[in-house]
């Protein structure tokens, strides 16, 4: 099998390094391949912002705004609507001094995934007709206004990435470079295009080139990576034709740049998005390649290919690259999640940085090619290091920017403990689109929502005294709105910290982006206290009388969610002894393991999940079990942090038992301290339930149905399980019952429920409803 070294090494590395000795964390600097602080020990960062030359085009800083989709942020033709322009507007505002749109398909009436029944689409469109062209007028005016620049990213189309819906809606198969199962539903084939469909793809993007340029946009940047049809047909794990033009996997990518280049003139400048390897032989052995439909894709370019692949496209045009790892199939490298290290694919760009320089590679307007660095590069020491290292000429921020669009400000000005951080769970930014909405932002109620949403809350018409009960994220985020809008508020928190929820979310190592997001919140808490207008009370227990007696005209109680107790015979027992532990409690206090060597966690959510690879990499325990009464573990979440967690999980040889029940639980001996826990479970042994452990294949919406999939029989079975502690992971239930003593004594005149206390969920919803209470209280 065809491995990679440095592939390999990195790929290993994503898995592996919260097991690894710590440097002194913050380490200086921020950390690459690590944990990292929003720290600012490299202020002034004279690299981030010192301007760079890309062909004709001067930019005013080395910070890219990534392309984060921007799916169903336009009107159904697919011009650009407000919700757009006000996205990029506050981002330009914000300082970044390169902007990027999401992908915009140039291949509608070709590749039927980017086409809605009806012609409708939930992309930008740039290449339909004239009556789309004023969106993209007023887009690119608008970031000038700023001192920003903006290319508009343009994809030759989907492919076998694309939704395999259109088989049912259009009665058309999706397409691709060769006959290749389809991303979402790999029972559905995705058809051979023809040389003359893929030659009207690259006229189609060198006309879009020439109307972005028309149009006032700063240049053209080709996606090329991560699978798509410009990757599709130029990777040979994909590209699998043997007779025509583009049996070279070469020929369509060098066709695309020359078109556009002979469209737009010598000087627009041309970016090229490339993933430097799909790693899919670095990641998935040999077992899963034999075995599943990944071993089609065995032989893709290989680095030293890339690199050579690379020099031929600058010589055809491009002026800019950045460069990254992995596609779909490995989803988690291209989208890297929380359980990723900071910088990870720093060392990526160091590797086209040297190869460029020792060929002396120079763009046709005879100057060095920028390569710009990608992945989890949020933290302003850790970007200014590998800048004043010489490993990138840029850096790419996407989440970060979703975060806080004043990212680039804020550290220009030494404020980085005021930048708002990205917690990498990527739930608002990916997986809301991919669950039929659009890109907003967990930790940033606004994103997206910029043109309905004042960036200052108005002032309230009067101040009023606001009790808000409870200091997890929905408590903070409202107690923090609401005294900026002048009421006068105190937050109260049994706990003697702030943070509630967060502080578990945040315990592993892997989840330091949720710890730093705790702590600017904390910060920011402190801050107001500081300023007045805000009272903060830990370590006590408000109660209803309490509470009415304190004359609030309101109160809010965001009192979050008590951690759910399954009615299995025994349980409580367990947890009398000691013996049995919710994660959310055992994950603060990790003493609670005591030497244990074998772990079963109940609940095969995303936190019974992340416990266990906390259990197994972490705490070096040696045999983890995680019980799943679902098909799948983790439904719902994220792929991308879905997939990496399984990946991790099978690797360390972690057991993954789905549609499985626990029956009863109890001490072998209760007599005998140490003795074991037994577990009488049921489990269904049917031949079509899912593989736990597949990761290269997503779980489908719930509303989207696949007909081709195999009914899961019924075929129960009793076995045993033994472990020294149990470790509950079971979800929880709203701590509601003091707001309805509230609703009930009459304690205010104004009573409201919050976040985990109103339905347990996400921090997404949880911020994105106190940010709009706040401004309504």
């Amino acid at each position: 099998m065809a491995k990679d070294a440095l592939v390999q090494e990195l790929v290993d590395g994503f898995d592996d390094w919260p097991a690894q000795p710590r440097p002194e964390e913050p380490a200086s600097a921020g950390s690459c391949g690590g944990a990292a602080r929003m720290t600012s020990e490299l202020y002034p960062y004279d690299a981030l912002f010192s301007p760079i030359r890309v062909n004709r085009l001067t930019l005013k800083n080395r910070i890219v705004m990534a392309p984060m989709g921007n799916i169903d942020m336009c009107e159904e033709t697919g011009r650009p609507n407000q919700k757009m322009l006000d996205y990029f507007f506050a981002r330009a505002k914000g300082g970044c001094g390169l902007i990027t749109t999401g992908l915009v398909p140039v291949s509608h009436g070709i590749d039927a995934t980017v086409t809605e029944p009806g012609g409708l689409t939930y992309f930008p469109r740039i290449d339909r007709s004239r009556t789309v062209m004023a969106g993209w007028r007023d887009l690119a005016q608008g970031v000038h206004a700023f001192g920003s620049r903006i290319f508009v990213q343009l994809t030759a189309g989907l492919g076998r990435v694309g939704n395999p819906q259109c088989l049912l809606t259009l009665k058309r198969f999706p397409a691709s470079a060769s006959v290749l199962p389809n991303y979402y539903m790999p029972s559905v084939p995705c058809m051979r295009l023809s040389d003359r469909r893929l030659g009207r793809i690259v006229r189609a993007l060198g006309q879009a080139a020439a109307d972005a340029s028309a149009m006032g946009l700063d240049g053209v940047y080709l996606h090329g990576h991560e699978g798509y049809l410009l990757e599709q047909m130029a990777n040979p794990a994909f590209n699998h034709r043997r007779l025509g033009r583009y049996a070279d996997w070469r020929r369509f990518g060098l066709d695309a740049v020359r078109e556009i280049r002979r469209r737009v003139g010598p000087d627009l400048p041309i970016m090229y998005r490339i993933d430097l390897s799909l790693a899919l032989e670095e990641t998935y052995g040999e077992e899963v390649l034999d075995g599943t439909y990944l071993g089609r894709m065995r032989g893709g370019r290989s680095v030293e290919q890339t690199l050579g692949y690379m020099e031929e496209l600058v010589a055809a045009g491009v002026d800019l690259f950045d460069v990254d790892l992995g596609c779909y199939d490995n989803w988690w490298m291209p989208h890297p999640p929380a359980s990723m290290p900071a910088g990870c694919f720093v060392p990526v760009a160091e590797a086209v940085k040297r190869r460029f320089a020792r060929d002396g590679v120079k763009s046709n307007a005879g100057l060095p090619v920028p390569v710009v660095a990608v992945g989890k590069l949020g933290y302003p020491d850790v970007a200014e290091r590998a800048l004043r290292e010489g490993a990138c000429d840029m850096v790419m921020l996407g989440r970060p920017l979703l975060a806080d669009p004043e990212w680039p400000n804020k550290a220009y000005a030494g404020r980085v403990d005021q930048i708002r951080p990205c917690i990498g769970c990527q739930e608002g930014c990916v997986n809301e689109f991919v669950e039929g909405g659009h890109p907003q932002c967990a930790v940033n109620p606004r994103c997206s929502f910029e043109h309905a949403m004042p960036e200052v809350p108005p002032s309230a018409a009067s101040s009023r005294r606001v009790a808000v009960v409870g200091a997890g994220p929905a408590g903070m985020a409202c107690a923090l709105v609401a005294v900026r809008r002048g009421h006068e508020v105190t937050l109260m928190d049994a706990a003697d910290e702030l943070g509630g929820k967060l502080l578990c979310a945040g315990a592993a190592r892997m989840k330091f982006d949720v710890e730093n997001y705790r702590s600017y919140l904390a910060g920011q808490v402190r801050a107001a206290e500081r300023e007045g207008g805000l009272a903060v009370e830990l370590g006590h227990r408000a109660g209803a009388g309490e509470l009415a007696a304190g004359g609030f005209d309101a109160i809010v109680c965001a009192t979050g969610a008590a951690d759910a107790v399954p009615p299995i015979p025994g349980v409580d027992g367990l947890l009398a002894s000691g013996r049995a532990r919710q994660a959310s409690e055992l994950m603060r206090d990790p003493a609670a393991l005591a030497g244990a060597q074998s772990v079963v966690v109940v609940g095969g959510g995303v936190v019974g999940c992340e416990c266990a690879q906390w259990l197994s990499v972490e705490r070096g325990v040696e045999r983890v079990c995680v019980v799943e009464a679902l098909p799948h573990m983790m439904e719902g979440a994220c792929t991308a942090n879905r997939g990496h967690l399984l990946h991790v999980l099978a690797r360390r040889g972690v057991r993954l038992l789905n549609m499985a029940r626990v029956e009863e639980v109890r001490l072998e001996d209760a007599a005998t301290p140490g003795g074991a826990v037994a577990l009488r479970v049921s489990r269904n042994h049917d031949g079509h339930v899912p593989d736990p452990y597949v990761s290269w294949t997503p779980v489908l919406p719930k509303n989207v149905v696949n007909p081709l999939e195999p009914r899961i029989g019924d075929d129960w079975r009793e076995e045993g399980l033994r472990c020294d502690l149990l470790v509950l992971a079971c979800g929880g239930r709203a701590d509601d019952g003091l707001f309805f003593e509230l609703q009930k004594a009459h304690a205010a005149p104004e009573l409201r429920n919050l976040g985990d206390a109103f339905a347990p969920g996400r921090v997404l919803e949880a911020v994105r409803a106190a940010y709009r209470l706040g401004c309504a209280l």
